[in-house]
């Protein structure tokens, strides 16, 4: 029977989100992971097989987690204050977990998804599908109830937070409060009925 893992993914993972944020994709390998996280080299290699698959795995989770905030908030998209609360939820995400933000700001193509794992791959085409079909959903049930076109429906969910957070984010910065004062009065603006 071998010991128990002293070193769990979320550490590894944690550990790469803070050199990502500190020094972009470049720093993120396996040796400074693995001493970052507080762990022998060797050790980061049970959880995962190589950089390619450390860069993916983290690129999931921050999605993940994002993805899982904004379709909670949108629910299913059934009034203004829905499309509010998930374009707010962009921001408070980002607060709440700025490393993981700074990650999805660089954009998937910062972790090389060309050298990803098939099985990797996969699990970033299902995620980007889900969100694609929750934005379907918004763009027809929001727009018969305020009159914007599903167009403005993408700006207000999507467009007007990423341009909000990037602005911080793109510095080095964690949006502030007042970031989610501009978004909601922004998407209220333009999805008034």
């Amino acid at each position: 029977m071998g010991r128990p893992a002293t070193h769990t993914t979320a550490q590894f993972l944690d550990a790469a989100a803070a050199l990502f944020a500190a020094g972009g994709a470049r720093a993120v390998t396996m040796a400074a992971t693995a001493k970052a996280a507080g762990a022998p080299n060797g050790s980061i290699y049970h959880r995962f097989p190589d950089r390619p698959a450390l860069l993916a795995q983290l690129w999931l989770r921050s999605l993940r987690g994002f993805q899982a905030t904004f379709t909670a908030a949108l629910g299913d998209a059934a009034d203004v204050e829905a499309a509010v609360a998930a374009a707010t939820s962009v921001v408070r995400w980002c607060r709440k977990h700025p490393e993981g933000a700074r990650v999805l700001d660089a954009g998937k193509q910062a972790f090389g998804p060309a050298d990803w794992s098939a099985e990797a791959v996969t699990a970033l085409n299902e995620a980007e599908q889900e969100l694609h079909d929750v934005l379907k959903r918004a763009t027809l049930n929001l727009p018969p109830l305020t009159g914007a076109t599903d167009e403005e429906v993408v700006l207000a969910l999507v467009e007007i937070p990423r341009a909000v957070v990037h602005r911080y984010l793109s510095t080095g910065r964690t949006p502030p409060p007042k970031a989610v004062t501009l978004v909601e009065r922004t998407v209220r603006k333009l999805l008034r009925p």
